[in-house]
């Protein structure tokens, strides 16, 4: 199977499914939403394919596709996975039609254009995790705006444009920073090696056989690069302003994508590139980095815990959540980057999900506002319910998903030298508090009576229903099975850990 294709398949079926839709006359949208949500199926099948494919016993790259783009620059199509990518890779192809079927109903103008960017969108990130060619990558990353910016401007809220402004200029401004870096490091190599290439794996390869070394001055140099292009995207404090808007101006079907995968780009780009690449100016960074990753996790959960509006909850919730995975991949030890990654995709499914009821919600009574609410179990008490396991998957009950991710990467934040026990206690404390403002909005939602107008609300239609069992099902499997998370990632972790130790100890 390692000569068939499979993750370009996976990278260009949405994009395909998007050229055929667009490709369709404007007044078929039956048969585009056919061909849309065919072509994320199709994709997410050869997904689960690649994960029962995928050898856990393999730490290094997987199911390579390369061939020569620029050859006389170095630059190739090549694309791989490894453990830590390659949850990212099916979560985003299980993500695509739920966001497809999401919409159905709840986009009002346009729906070809909606339909052709979710999956031009779905191409783009999935291409982000699969991209083993650091210009490849940078193609696909710089992809990503666009039809992210689009999809917030179009069909977002009253304040779509300024927040898909606000959304394209941040993130694009952190990416100046990438693009130097990336040419940096290729250019250090080739005088070092005489090797030009943008190839992850030959870089690394030379780092760990000595063959390229960099001085001390150099790669800090290169990691605050790479840090602040991916530290804006992610984002952290202090860089963070742009995704609370954007969030909450996006619609609601679309902010699965968002909301689930596009901050995960700037942490996966931190553990591929600054942990993995730059091994000893990360450990130097960390001590810095953790006071930046708990600020994250504390302040946006306090400030979470003043919103009304539901979505910018959700919005201050995943800065939070990102604070915990900054934490626990810059505690450079297996444990802490094994939590990090599967805190990125446990996060990634509750948040898209709480997004997409919040956007049943808002249908129901044409508001976000917590305080138009109330008793709302009492007339939909099956929505209460999935809305409930969700909720408790977020703040990471024992049991459901997020508990497993959030203990392992505070463990291994606790045993790094760069981090801690004093920042893991401050950590906790926002354990603490993502408990407290995601059950006020439980809470305030649908606890307490029901005001007149509501009581008549219908609870989950047919594929709401389908649509929030399929995500608390999701929750549940990993929340009691773990190990089905862990366990292909774990000699991908194993190896960043130890060739981060054994670099630092040749230094």
């Amino acid at each position: 199977m390692n000569a068939f294709p499979i993750l370009s398949l996976i990278v260009w079926l949405p994009a395909l499914g998007a050229l055929g839709v667009l490709a369709l006359p404007r007044a078929n949208l039956q048969a585009q939403r056919a061909v849309a949500m065919g072509a994320a199926l199709l994709a997410l099948a050869a997904a689960i394919l690649l994960v029962v494919l995928f050898d856990r016993n393999q730490a290094g790259f997987q199911f390579v596709e390369s061939f020569a783009w620029v050859p006389s620059w170095g630059i190739s199509y090549t694309v791989s996975v490894d453990g830590i990518s390659l949850w990212l890779v099916a979560l985003t192809a299980f993500l695509t039609p739920i966001a497809l079927a999401a919409s159905h109903g709840a986009i009002e103008r346009q729906e070809r254009a909606f339909l052709a960017l979710v999956l031009m969108l779905a191409s783009g990130m999935t291409g982000v995790f699969v991209a083993q060619d650091m210009l490849l990558f940078y193609v696909f990353f710089e992809f990503t705006l666009v039809p992210t910016a689009l999809l917030i401007g179009i069909w977002g809220g009253a304040g779509r444009r300024q927040a898909a402004i606000k959304f394209f200029v941040y993130t694009f401004a952190g990416s100046v920073f990438l693009l130097p870096g990336i040419i940096g490091l290729h250019l250090l190599h080739r005088q070092a090696t005489g090797v030009a290439t943008f190839d992850i794996a030959t870089i690394l390869a030379s780092l760990q056989l000595g063959a390229f070394q960099l001085d001390p001055a150099a790669e800090r140099l290169l990691f605050g690069l790479f840090f602040i292009g991916f530290a804006v995207k992610a984002p952290i404090w202090p860089f963070h302003t742009w995704m609370t808007t954007a969030h909450a101006e996006a619609p609601s079907s679309g902010a699965i994508d968002i909301a689930g995968l596009i901050l995960k780009i700037g942490a996966y780009g931190l553990i591929r590139f600054n942990v993995q690449l730059f091994p000893a100016a990360a450990a130097w960074a960390a001590p810095a980095i953790g006071v930046l990753a708990v600020i994250s996790i504390v302040y946006a959960a306090w400030v979470a815990y003043q919103q009304t509006d539901m979505k910018r909850l959700l919005a201050y919730a995943s800065v939070s959540h990102l604070g915990f995975i900054v934490l626990g991949m810059f505690a450079l030890n297996a444990q802490g980057i094994a939590g990090a990654v599967a805190h990125m995709v446990n996060s990634a499914l509750t948040t898209g999900a709480l997004f997409l009821v919040v956007g049943m919600l808002a249908a129901r009574r044409d508001s976000r506002d917590l305080r138009a609410f109330g008793g709302m179990w009492k007339a939909t008490p099956v929505l209460g319910s999935l809305t409930l396991i969700l909720v408790l998957g977020a703040i990471g009950l024992p049991g459901l998903n997020g508990f497993a991710s959030e203990f392992a990467l505070l463990q291994g934040a606790w045993r790094s030298p760069g981090i801690g026990w004093r920042y893991t206690l401050l950590a906790v404390l926002g354990v603490a508090l993502a408990a407290v403002y995601l059950l006020h909005m439980y809470r305030a939602t649908f606890m307490g009576e029901v005001p007149p107008d509501l009581a008549q609300t219908p609870d989950v239609r047919p594929r709401e229903l389908v649509l929030l069992t399929t995500m608390a099902t999701v929750v549940v499997v990993l929340g009691l099975y773990p190990a089905l998370l862990f366990g292909p990632m774990q000699q991908s972790v194993t190896q960043i850990a130890q060739g981060t130790l054994q670099y630092l100890a040749s230094r």
